[in-house]
């Protein structure tokens, strides 16, 4: 089932496992602002230099009270490896059935070499206190995209 997410909407509900096997739910987040973040394959070149864009802003997005989670369908030994091997201070979350990943309708057919496959597209959103959807992002800019968000939680915070 592909669910169309829109602004306002209070962003679904979710219980996953990180990187050391610690459970993360959605709720337990309500009063800050949360970046959550789909990509497609830890270690990947555009999953590796969005993860750095995050960690190197991090502490930025941290100061301005937003936490980052990252989300995709890697096991959670792959997440730690990729998470150590990057230093990367935040979150990442396994949704190894791929249940969260549907919920949030970035699940879908991609192309590869001329292969169609099911995939994770990148796609973030940015959750206010509340819990409710303020920015969707597609076509994500890998290496900016942690600035895009730094700027966009000033304005809509005002």
């Amino acid at each position: 089932m592909l669910m169309e997410l829109k602004l306002k909407q209070k962003a679904p509900q979710f219980t996953l496992p990180d990187q050391n096997g610690k459970e993360h739910s959605l709720k337990q987040y309500v009063g800050k602002w949360v970046v959550l973040y789909f990509y497609p394959k830890d270690d990947t070149p555009g999953c590796t230099a969005e993860a750095c864009s995050f960690r190197d802003g991090y502490s930025k997005l941290k100061r301005a009270g937003v936490v980052v989670l990252g989300v995709s369908a890697d096991p959670v030994k792959n997440h730690k490896k990729f998470a150590e091997k990057y230093s990367l201070p935040f979150t990442l979350l396994s949704d190894f059935e791929k249940t969260v990943v549907e919920q949030y309708g970035v699940l879908k057919m991609k192309k590869f070499m001329g292969r169609e496959y099911e995939g994770i597209v990148r796609t973030t959103f940015l959750i206010d206190a509340t819990g409710k959807i303020v920015k969707i992002y597609a076509n994500v800019k890998t290496d900016e995209h942690a600035e895009e968000i730094l700027a966009d939680v000033k304005t809509l915070k005002k």
